[in-house]
């Protein structure tokens, strides 16, 4: 099982390159304790939160801006505009672009959409995405696809997809996408590893996906993280978030 060293502190080296962390969270449209929510999202320190399940109806943005807000964040992108997936960011980021992505839609089934941004800190250039990916294995599959394809287009030399993929490991949309991406848990597993559900961790179905180019220092739920409480965790949503921390070479 991996342990929990301390994460490195978030910064901007000389060279331009810039260590960052990058938070992946379901938050249930926010159904649940929202405080405990917002505790969560604030002890992790992210400088990018890729959430999936944001509010999509009445008054969608104000408790997007307000989750935001209570947890030291800016609302990027996304939301009910992307079909649930959203950014949310520090200020240490520089936004150039965002775009919120719709999917193909099959009649009969949920919307689904892609978050998408272009930000910069220091020297370094990053595309992001967040992601929520159909319950329906040949749809996921097909979606798997569109978002390799999306990171892409925008057209950066370095990027980061996360989100809930609704698949294990095994699965072929989370293999398809693990080989032309890191798989940052596998590549530096740090905290613990399953994502659902809180309360019986059994399964890995959400994940933080990486370019080659960039560096992983450690990846994984921030279980025993300083600040984040087992009861938060429990409380916040019907996932666990995961937590990485990233070197972005400068561009």
């Amino acid at each position: 099982m991996a342990t929990n060293p301390p994460l490195p502190t978030p910064r901007t080296d000389p060279d331009g390159s810039a260590v960052i962390r990058v938070l992946s969270y379901n938050i249930r449209s926010m159904r649940d304790d929202t405080t405990a929510l917002a505790r969560v999202i604030t002890a992790c320190a992210p400088d990018l939160v890729l959430i999936q399940e944001a509010p999509r109806f009445f008054r969608w943005r104000r408790k997007l801006s307000r989750l935001a807000a209570a947890s030291g964040q800016v609302l990027l992108s996304g939301g009910a505009t992307a079909a649930g997936p959203a950014l949310l960011c520090s200020l240490r980021a520089t936004v150039e672009r965002t775009e919120d992505v719709l999917l193909p839609l099959t009649p009969g089934r949920h919307r689904r959409g892609f978050a998408t941004a272009v930000v910069r800190f220091g020297g370094a250039r990053l595309g992001v995405l967040s992601c929520h990916l159909s319950l329906q294995k040949d749809e996921r599959y097909e979606q798997s696809g569109l978002l390799l394809d999306r990171l892409a287009a925008l057209d950066v030399p370095h990027a980061v997809a996360g989100g809930d993929l609704n698949e294990r490991p095994a699965g072929r949309s989370f293999r398809r996408l693990a080989t032309g991406l890191q798989d940052c848990w596998s590549t530096a597993p740090w905290g613990t590893e399953y994502t659902s559900t809180p309360t019986d961790p059994h399964q890995r179905i959400d994940a933080i996906l990486a370019t080659p180019g960039i560096e992983v220092l450690g990846c994984g739920v921030p279980t025993g993280h300083p600040g984040v409480l087992a009861s938060d965790l429990r409380a916040a949503t019907d996932h666990l978030p995961v937590l990485a921390a990233l070197r972005v070479p400068a561009s």
